[in-house]
């Protein structure tokens, strides 16, 4: 086989990989609006536990890897924790960037106040659909309050980006910040204003909350356009209502 052929089969896995990944968040986004967001995500998380296993399986055999009793790779199993942690974090990384291309493409071909929709509508089914993972990887309680909203907001895959910090932590409240922000940092170094991505924040966080308790309310305290001090660049108050 030349290298020519090699580059050709190469790009065509890569490609079957982009469609699956397209096809598979049609099948959600479908279910989700024919059927509604309560039977959408129970039926992901049937198909994505079936897809996994179905996956590890066929690729061990096609690959000759093997994996454990619970279906993960044995090769990523022996790699120690710190390279793990920076796999993991790569990874997380590579998903911010899936998003920003999206956005950029879409600001490039038509307007910012186009790519700001998409982005936000976006967020609106991304948020929960992340929180009720969690919760079904945690086993959060349904009405876990503001104790399990923390242990949620730490398992984001936005933990894994950019850091943060819990402070005014209350038996009633508590301030969720975001201590430094990737896109932001990079806009600022290119000599760019800030993207005024409070609209997707309020919809991001509003429905992350409510997906792990829907009870709790969620109030903006600074995010851009907004001005905010150096040490944090935008900042969420979580409350359970008393009584």
């Amino acid at each position: 086989m030349t290298e020519t052929n090699q580059a050709y089969l190469v790009r065509e896995i890569l490609e079957i990989i982009r469609r699956t990944a397209i096809h598979y968040g049609l099948w959600f986004a479908e279910a989700e609006r024919q059927l509604g967001a309560v039977s959408a995500h129970a039926a992901e998380s049937e198909a994505g536990d079936r897809l996994m296993a179905i996956l590890m399986k066929r690729l061990s055999k096609t690959l000759d890897v093997s994996v454990t009793e619970d279906g993960l790779p044995e090769g990523l199993m022996k790699l120690d924790a710190a390279t793990l942690e920076k796999l993991r974090d790569s990874m997380a990384t590579n998903w911010l960037a899936a998003d920003g291309v999206w956005f950029q493409a879409i600001e490039s071909q038509l307007s910012m106040h186009d790519a700001k929709r998409v982005n936000d509508t976006c967020w609106t089914r991304f948020s929960p659909y992340e929180a009720l993972r969690i919760k079904q990887l945690l086993e959060l309680p349904d009405y876990g309050g503001l104790p399990g909203l923390q242990t949620a907001l730490a398992h984001r895959i936005y933990a894994r980006v950019n850091p943060w910090e819990i402070v005014e932590d209350t038996a009633g409240s508590f301030v969720f910040r975001m201590k430094s922000c990737r896109v932001q940092t990079a806009r600022t170094r290119k000599g760019l204003a800030e993207y005024p991505c409070q609209s997707g924040g309020l919809v991001e966080y509003r429905t992350f909350a409510q997906a792990i308790d829907p009870r709790i309310t969620t109030e903006c305290i600074a995010c851009p356009p907004d001005p905010h001090p150096e040490d944090w660049v935008c900042a969420w108050r979580f409350t359970m209502p008393s009584g």
